[in-house]
């Protein structure tokens, strides 16, 4: 019994190694423009319709469906974020809220998160590593 112990052990980290690498960040394309009529909030001082370079095309119907108070695709969608690594500034609990920016060819939420504070959002950030990093963007109200 004690020399299947470490097989499986060896088995169980394979295993974890392989669905670790499943959550790498997909590059962001640059210059995601948004359809004439869509109702997303737009950069903040610009009159155009086109996200920040940064973000990809999905990001648009996460901020609609933020603007427009749901309704989302996952459940996890509008939950308080932790903000547990203080990667953001501090603020009250509750103040920050994240929602999952689709990432194509998944089956699964991925890594690519818009974690928003205040309510209504005031402040955005981008993550596309899984709340590693975060690139604050501005939305006009």
């Amino acid at each position: 019994m004690r020399s299947i112990k470490p097989l499986l052990l060896l088995a169980v980290l394979a295993v974890a190694a392989l669905l670790w690498g499943r959550h790498s960040p997909e590059p962001s394309p640059q210059g995601t423009a948004l359809p004439q009529n869509a109702s997303v909030p737009r950069p903040a001082g610009g009159a155009t319709n086109t996200l920040p370079s940064f973000l990809p095309p999905e990001a648009a119907d996460t901020l609609r469906r933020i603007a427009s108070g749901g309704p989302f695709q996952h459940r996890q969608d509008g939950v308080v974020f932790q903000n547990r690594e203080h990667r953001l500034p501090a603020m009250p609990e509750g103040y920050y809220h994240e929602y999952t920016v689709d990432t194509p060819g998944l089956d699964y939420r991925g890594a690519r998160r818009i974690i928003t504070g205040g309510t209504p959002p005031q402040v955005y950030y981008y993550t596309d590593d899984h709340y590693r990093t975060f690139r604050p963007f501005e939305v006009s109200r």
